[in-house]
Protein backbone atom coordinates (compact mmCIF):
# COMPACT_ATOMS: atom_id res chain seq x y z
CA UNK A 1 0.00 0.00 0.00
CA UNK A 2 1.15 3.50 -0.83
CA UNK A 3 1.82 5.70 1.99
CA UNK A 4 -0.87 8.53 0.71
CA UNK A 5 -3.30 5.61 0.75
CA UNK A 6 -2.21 4.15 4.14
CA UNK A 7 -2.55 7.92 5.37
CA UNK A 8 -5.96 7.92 4.12
CA UNK A 9 -6.66 5.44 5.46
CA UNK A 10 -5.24 6.07 9.18
CA UNK A 11 -7.35 9.33 8.85
CA UNK A 12 -10.60 7.15 8.41
CA UNK A 13 -9.75 5.32 11.49
CA UNK A 14 -9.14 8.38 13.54
CA UNK A 15 -12.28 9.73 12.04
CA UNK A 16 -13.93 6.76 13.10
CA UNK A 17 -12.21 6.75 16.41
CA UNK A 18 -13.24 10.33 17.16
CA UNK A 19 -16.92 9.27 16.21
CA UNK A 20 -16.90 6.53 18.91
CA UNK A 21 -15.98 8.79 21.16
CA UNK A 22 -17.47 12.78 20.48
CA UNK A 23 -20.46 11.90 19.58
CA UNK A 24 -21.99 11.56 23.41
CA UNK A 25 -20.86 15.46 23.75
CA UNK A 26 -24.19 16.81 22.51
CA UNK A 27 -27.01 14.46 22.63
CA UNK A 28 -26.20 12.72 26.23
CA UNK A 29 -28.41 15.87 27.95
CA UNK A 30 -30.99 14.61 25.57
CA UNK A 31 -31.37 10.91 27.24
CA UNK A 32 -29.69 12.48 30.40
CA UNK A 33 -33.05 14.80 31.02
CA UNK A 34 -35.41 11.85 29.43
CA UNK A 35 -36.07 13.51 26.33
CA UNK A 36 -35.43 10.24 24.26
CA UNK A 37 -33.64 6.82 23.83
CA UNK A 38 -30.09 6.55 23.53
CA UNK A 39 -30.61 5.01 19.84
CA UNK A 40 -32.86 7.64 18.76
CA UNK A 41 -29.99 10.45 20.44
CA UNK A 42 -27.17 9.32 18.63
CA UNK A 43 -28.95 8.56 15.35
CA UNK A 44 -29.78 12.45 15.74
CA UNK A 45 -26.55 13.23 16.67
CA UNK A 46 -24.86 11.28 13.85
CA UNK A 47 -26.72 12.65 11.35
CA UNK A 48 -25.59 16.36 12.30
CA UNK A 49 -22.21 15.72 12.83
CA UNK A 50 -21.86 14.38 9.55
CA UNK A 51 -23.43 17.22 8.18
CA UNK A 52 -21.21 19.94 10.27
CA UNK A 53 -18.02 17.79 9.16
CA UNK A 54 -19.44 18.13 5.84
CA UNK A 55 -19.79 22.25 6.20
CA UNK A 56 -16.44 22.42 7.47
CA UNK A 57 -14.51 22.12 4.13
CA UNK A 58 -15.61 25.64 3.43
CA UNK A 59 -15.65 27.47 6.32
CA UNK A 60 -12.61 25.50 8.57
CA UNK A 61 -9.37 26.53 6.46
CA UNK A 62 -7.68 28.41 9.72
CA UNK A 63 -7.94 25.19 11.71
CA UNK A 64 -6.72 22.79 8.91
CA UNK A 65 -3.86 25.41 8.73
CA UNK A 66 -2.90 25.36 12.38
CA UNK A 67 -2.61 21.45 12.46
CA UNK A 68 -1.05 20.90 9.25
CA UNK A 69 1.76 23.57 9.18
CA UNK A 70 1.47 25.87 12.18
CA UNK A 71 3.28 23.54 14.10
CA UNK A 72 6.03 22.52 12.93
CA UNK A 73 8.33 24.78 10.42
CA UNK A 74 7.53 25.23 6.85
CA UNK A 75 11.11 24.56 5.97
CA UNK A 76 11.34 21.28 8.03
CA UNK A 77 11.20 18.43 5.58
CA UNK A 78 9.04 15.64 7.88
CA UNK A 79 10.12 11.61 7.53
CA UNK A 80 6.89 10.45 6.25
CA UNK A 81 6.80 8.36 9.63
CA UNK A 82 5.85 11.66 11.41
CA UNK A 83 2.76 11.72 10.05
CA UNK A 84 1.77 8.24 10.08
CA UNK A 85 2.77 7.78 14.05
CA UNK A 86 0.49 11.43 14.82
CA UNK A 87 -2.05 9.42 13.82
CA UNK A 88 -1.53 5.91 15.09
CA UNK A 89 -1.00 7.67 18.46
CA UNK A 90 -4.01 9.92 18.03
CA UNK A 91 -5.96 7.23 16.61
CA UNK A 92 -4.74 4.16 19.18
CA UNK A 93 -5.66 6.46 22.54
CA UNK A 94 -9.41 7.61 21.47
CA UNK A 95 -10.14 3.92 20.69
CA UNK A 96 -8.74 2.93 24.32
CA UNK A 97 -10.70 5.62 25.72
CA UNK A 98 -13.70 4.96 24.07
CA UNK A 99 -14.02 1.43 25.24
CA UNK A 100 -13.58 1.76 28.67
CA UNK A 101 -15.78 4.53 28.84
CA UNK A 102 -13.63 7.93 29.12
CA UNK A 103 -14.86 11.49 27.91
CA UNK A 104 -11.32 12.18 26.21
CA UNK A 105 -10.23 14.83 23.48
CA UNK A 106 -9.10 14.26 20.18
CA UNK A 107 -7.78 17.93 19.98
CA UNK A 108 -5.72 16.76 23.03
CA UNK A 109 -4.85 13.58 21.81
CA UNK A 110 -3.37 15.06 18.62
CA UNK A 111 -1.40 17.56 20.00
CA UNK A 112 0.27 15.19 22.23
CA UNK A 113 1.03 12.85 19.19
CA UNK A 114 2.36 15.73 17.09
CA UNK A 115 4.56 17.31 20.28
CA UNK A 116 5.34 13.48 21.28
CA UNK A 117 6.47 12.47 17.30
CA UNK A 118 8.23 15.39 16.76
CA UNK A 119 10.50 15.01 20.23
CA UNK A 120 11.43 11.50 18.78
CA UNK A 121 11.69 12.22 15.38
CA UNK A 122 13.93 15.54 15.50
CA UNK A 123 14.31 16.02 19.11
CA UNK A 124 11.68 19.02 19.90
CA UNK A 125 13.58 21.53 17.67
CA UNK A 126 11.28 20.93 14.87
CA UNK A 127 8.42 22.02 16.81
CA UNK A 128 7.04 25.95 16.64
CA UNK A 129 6.97 25.86 20.60
CA UNK A 130 5.11 29.39 20.78
CA UNK A 131 2.16 28.45 18.47
CA UNK A 132 1.75 25.44 19.99
CA UNK A 133 1.44 27.09 23.82
CA UNK A 134 -1.05 30.37 21.98
CA UNK A 135 -2.71 28.58 19.15
CA UNK A 136 -3.57 25.06 21.28
CA UNK A 137 -2.04 25.05 24.51
CA UNK A 138 -4.35 28.44 25.90
CA UNK A 139 -7.35 27.66 24.33
CA UNK A 140 -7.46 23.75 25.37
CA UNK A 141 -6.70 25.00 29.15
CA UNK A 142 -9.01 28.56 28.98
CA UNK A 143 -12.27 26.04 27.34
CA UNK A 144 -13.26 24.27 30.41
CA UNK A 145 -13.37 27.56 32.74
CA UNK A 146 -15.20 29.11 29.72
CA UNK A 147 -17.76 26.47 29.68
CA UNK A 148 -18.22 26.64 33.58
CA UNK A 149 -18.84 30.35 33.86
CA UNK A 150 -20.89 30.48 30.45
CA UNK A 151 -23.41 27.65 31.58
CA UNK A 152 -23.52 29.49 34.99
CA UNK A 153 -24.29 32.38 33.81
CA UNK A 154 -27.16 31.38 31.25
CA UNK A 155 -28.71 28.89 32.95
CA UNK A 156 -30.70 31.08 35.27
CA UNK A 157 -32.04 32.83 32.19
CA UNK A 158 -32.88 29.33 30.25
CA UNK A 159 -34.72 28.14 33.49
CA UNK A 160 -37.10 30.41 33.54
CA UNK A 161 -37.79 30.67 30.12
CA UNK A 162 -38.41 27.37 30.21
CA UNK A 163 -40.58 27.39 33.53
CA UNK A 164 -42.77 29.86 31.12
CA UNK A 165 -42.54 27.49 28.10
CA UNK A 166 -43.39 24.16 29.75
CA UNK A 167 -46.89 23.00 28.99
CA UNK A 168 -47.31 25.51 26.10
CA UNK A 169 -46.30 25.35 22.59
CA UNK A 170 -46.06 27.07 19.15
CA UNK A 171 -47.91 25.53 16.43
CA UNK A 172 -47.96 26.31 12.48
CA UNK A 173 -51.04 25.78 10.72
CA UNK A 174 -49.95 25.65 6.97
CA UNK A 175 -53.88 25.46 6.06
CA UNK A 176 -54.43 29.01 7.70
CA UNK A 177 -50.49 30.42 6.95
CA UNK A 178 -50.58 31.41 10.93
CA UNK A 179 -48.43 30.63 13.83
CA UNK A 180 -50.20 30.58 16.86
CA UNK A 181 -49.20 29.89 20.46
CA UNK A 182 -50.84 27.55 22.94
CA UNK A 183 -50.31 28.31 26.79
CA UNK A 184 -50.24 25.22 28.99
CA UNK A 185 -54.55 25.28 29.42
CA UNK A 186 -55.09 25.26 25.89
CA UNK A 187 -55.66 28.94 24.98
CA UNK A 188 -54.84 29.92 21.93
CA UNK A 189 -53.36 33.40 20.65
CA UNK A 190 -52.49 34.10 16.86
CA UNK A 191 -48.52 35.48 16.71
CA UNK A 192 -48.74 35.30 12.93
CA UNK A 193 -50.98 35.45 9.93
CA UNK A 194 -50.64 36.62 6.43
CA UNK A 195 -53.79 37.58 3.81
CA UNK A 196 -52.15 36.62 1.12
CA UNK A 197 -53.34 33.79 -0.86
CA UNK A 198 -51.71 31.13 -2.86
CA UNK A 199 -50.30 28.13 -1.82
CA UNK A 200 -50.07 26.84 2.06
CA UNK A 201 -46.82 28.15 3.89
CA UNK A 202 -45.60 24.53 5.10
CA UNK A 203 -47.39 21.25 4.72
CA UNK A 204 -46.87 19.26 7.62
CA UNK A 205 -49.15 16.59 9.13
CA UNK A 206 -48.56 17.28 12.75
CA UNK A 207 -51.15 18.06 14.83
CA UNK A 208 -51.93 20.30 18.01
CA UNK A 209 -53.65 18.36 19.50
CA UNK A 210 -54.95 20.36 22.67
CA UNK A 211 -56.45 22.78 20.69
CA UNK A 212 -57.23 20.19 17.73
CA UNK A 213 -55.14 22.20 15.51
CA UNK A 214 -53.75 21.11 12.76
CA UNK A 215 -50.04 21.74 11.99
CA UNK A 216 -46.24 21.72 13.25
CA UNK A 217 -45.60 21.84 16.99
CA UNK A 218 -43.08 23.24 18.90
CA UNK A 219 -42.50 22.82 22.19
CA UNK A 220 -39.64 22.71 25.07
CA UNK A 221 -38.48 19.52 23.62
CA UNK A 222 -38.38 21.02 20.30
CA UNK A 223 -36.06 23.70 21.31
CA UNK A 224 -34.15 20.71 23.24
CA UNK A 225 -33.73 18.71 20.21
CA UNK A 226 -32.77 21.71 17.78
CA UNK A 227 -30.14 22.58 20.56
CA UNK A 228 -28.41 19.13 20.57
CA UNK A 229 -28.20 18.84 16.51
CA UNK A 230 -26.94 22.20 16.67
CA UNK A 231 -23.59 21.06 19.36
CA UNK A 232 -23.24 17.92 16.99
CA UNK A 233 -23.07 20.30 13.94
CA UNK A 234 -20.38 22.51 16.21
CA UNK A 235 -18.08 19.23 17.08
CA UNK A 236 -18.19 18.42 13.71
CA UNK A 237 -17.42 21.93 12.11
CA UNK A 238 -14.78 21.67 14.76
CA UNK A 239 -13.38 18.46 14.73
CA UNK A 240 -13.29 17.45 11.11
CA UNK A 241 -10.79 19.72 10.09
CA UNK A 242 -8.75 19.11 12.78
CA UNK A 243 -8.10 15.24 11.74
CA UNK A 244 -8.38 16.22 7.53
CA UNK A 245 -5.14 18.48 8.59
CA UNK A 246 -3.09 15.16 9.06
CA UNK A 247 -2.99 15.07 5.67
CA UNK A 248 -0.86 18.02 4.78
CA UNK A 249 1.53 17.63 8.38
CA UNK A 250 4.33 19.49 7.44
CA UNK A 251 2.92 21.67 4.04
CA UNK A 252 4.51 24.67 3.62
CA UNK A 253 1.24 26.50 2.24
CA UNK A 254 -1.02 23.75 2.94
CA UNK A 255 -2.64 23.85 0.35
CA UNK A 256 -4.73 20.64 -1.34
CA UNK A 257 -3.50 19.27 -4.26
CA UNK A 258 -6.92 19.58 -6.41
CA UNK A 259 -10.70 20.51 -5.29
CA UNK A 260 -11.87 17.22 -5.73
CA UNK A 261 -9.31 15.92 -3.29
CA UNK A 262 -9.91 18.07 -0.72
CA UNK A 263 -13.60 17.33 -0.59
CA UNK A 264 -12.95 13.56 -1.25
CA UNK A 265 -11.01 13.62 1.97
CA UNK A 266 -13.70 15.92 3.96
CA UNK A 267 -16.40 13.89 1.99
CA UNK A 268 -14.67 10.70 4.12
CA UNK A 269 -13.68 11.90 7.29
CA UNK A 270 -17.47 13.14 7.41
CA UNK A 271 -18.70 9.78 6.78
CA UNK A 272 -16.10 7.94 8.90
CA UNK A 273 -16.80 10.21 11.78
CA UNK A 274 -20.76 9.50 11.71
CA UNK A 275 -19.84 5.64 11.40
CA UNK A 276 -17.80 5.69 14.28
CA UNK A 277 -21.00 8.15 16.45
CA UNK A 278 -23.67 4.93 15.32
CA UNK A 279 -22.02 1.95 16.21
CA UNK A 280 -19.25 3.17 18.57
CA UNK A 281 -21.21 6.05 20.62
CA UNK A 282 -23.27 4.10 23.16
CA UNK A 283 -20.52 3.33 26.09
CA UNK A 284 -19.97 7.41 26.15
CA UNK A 285 -22.57 8.37 25.80
CA UNK A 286 -24.08 6.50 29.13
CA UNK A 287 -21.39 8.00 31.03
CA UNK A 288 -22.28 11.46 30.33
CA UNK A 289 -26.02 11.24 30.67
CA UNK A 290 -26.04 9.23 33.54
CA UNK A 291 -22.93 9.24 35.88
CA UNK A 292 -22.24 13.02 36.15
CA UNK A 293 -25.52 14.30 37.76
CA UNK A 294 -28.93 14.16 36.65
CA UNK A 295 -30.73 16.59 34.31
CA UNK A 296 -34.12 17.80 33.08
CA UNK A 297 -35.24 19.90 30.10
CA UNK A 298 -33.93 23.32 31.25
CA UNK A 299 -30.07 22.06 32.28
CA UNK A 300 -29.73 19.68 29.27
CA UNK A 301 -30.69 22.84 26.77
CA UNK A 302 -28.22 25.41 28.53
CA UNK A 303 -25.48 22.67 28.45
CA UNK A 304 -26.34 22.58 25.01
CA UNK A 305 -26.30 25.73 24.39
CA UNK A 306 -22.98 26.77 25.96
CA UNK A 307 -21.71 23.19 24.20
CA UNK A 308 -22.43 24.80 20.75
CA UNK A 309 -21.97 28.45 21.35
CA UNK A 310 -18.24 28.38 22.41
CA UNK A 311 -17.43 25.44 19.97
CA UNK A 312 -18.81 27.18 16.96
CA UNK A 313 -17.29 30.70 17.57
CA UNK A 314 -13.46 28.96 18.23
CA UNK A 315 -14.01 27.04 15.61
CA UNK A 316 -14.65 30.00 13.43
CA UNK A 317 -11.47 31.46 14.82
CA UNK A 318 -9.62 28.63 13.88
CA UNK A 319 -8.42 28.57 17.65
CA UNK A 320 -8.86 23.97 18.99
CA UNK A 321 -11.53 23.84 21.80
CA UNK A 322 -12.09 20.41 23.09
CA UNK A 323 -15.61 19.93 22.51
CA UNK A 324 -14.63 17.40 25.42
CA UNK A 325 -13.87 19.68 28.07
CA UNK A 326 -16.47 22.38 27.11
CA UNK A 327 -19.66 19.64 27.42
CA UNK A 328 -18.58 17.83 30.10
CA UNK A 329 -17.60 21.46 32.07
CA UNK A 330 -21.06 22.66 31.24
CA UNK A 331 -23.03 19.77 32.53
CA UNK A 332 -20.71 19.40 35.47
CA UNK A 333 -21.58 23.30 35.93
CA UNK A 334 -25.09 23.03 35.90
CA UNK A 335 -24.94 20.22 38.22
CA UNK A 336 -23.08 22.44 40.48
CA UNK A 337 -25.90 24.96 40.68
CA UNK A 338 -27.83 22.46 42.10
CA UNK A 339 -25.85 22.06 45.04
CA UNK A 340 -22.59 19.75 45.21
CA UNK A 341 -23.88 16.87 46.80
CA UNK A 342 -25.39 16.54 42.75
CA UNK A 343 -22.57 15.86 41.31
CA UNK A 344 -21.15 12.46 41.07
CA UNK A 345 -17.55 13.23 41.92
CA UNK A 346 -15.92 9.92 40.84
CA UNK A 347 -17.14 10.18 38.06
CA UNK A 348 -15.71 13.65 37.53
CA UNK A 349 -12.37 12.34 39.26
CA UNK A 350 -12.09 9.26 36.14
CA UNK A 351 -12.59 12.09 33.67
CA UNK A 352 -10.72 15.14 34.56
CA UNK A 353 -7.81 12.08 34.90
CA UNK A 354 -8.49 10.59 31.48
CA UNK A 355 -8.43 14.85 29.96
CA UNK A 356 -4.27 14.57 31.87
CA UNK A 357 -3.50 11.18 30.73
CA UNK A 358 -4.36 12.29 27.53
CA UNK A 359 -1.32 14.23 26.29
CA UNK A 360 1.34 11.72 27.72
CA UNK A 361 -0.50 8.87 26.43
CA UNK A 362 -0.97 9.90 23.09
CA UNK A 363 2.64 11.25 22.79
CA UNK A 364 3.86 7.93 23.93
CA UNK A 365 2.09 6.13 21.96
CA UNK A 366 2.73 7.96 18.80
CA UNK A 367 6.87 7.91 19.95
CA UNK A 368 6.58 3.84 19.29
CA UNK A 369 4.18 4.10 16.36
CA UNK A 370 7.34 6.40 14.90
CA UNK A 371 10.64 4.44 15.98
CA UNK A 372 8.60 1.02 14.94
CA UNK A 373 7.55 2.72 11.39
CA UNK A 374 10.66 4.61 11.02
CA UNK A 375 12.67 1.52 11.07
CA UNK A 376 10.73 0.22 8.11
CA UNK A 377 9.90 3.02 5.59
Amino acid sequence: MELSALAFALVLALAFANGTNDVSKAIATLVGSGVTDYRTAITWGTLWTIAGAGTSAFVASAMVKTFSHGLIPSNRVLHPAVALAVLIGTMAWVFIASRTGFPVSTTHALTGAIVGSGFVAFAGEGLIWPAIGQKIAFPLLLSPFLAFAVSLLIHPAVRVLAARWEGACVCVIPASRALVAIDARGSTRTLFQTERFGQPVMAVPSQCDRAGLQGLVMGLDTIHWLSSGLASFARGTNDAPKIVAMLLLGSATAVWPSTSFQLAAFGGVSLAMGLGSYFGGLRVTEVLAEKVTKMNHAEGLSANLTTSFLVLVSGTLGLPVSTTHVSSSAIIGIGLLKGLHTVRWTTVRDMVLAWVVTLPAAALLACVAYLILARIL
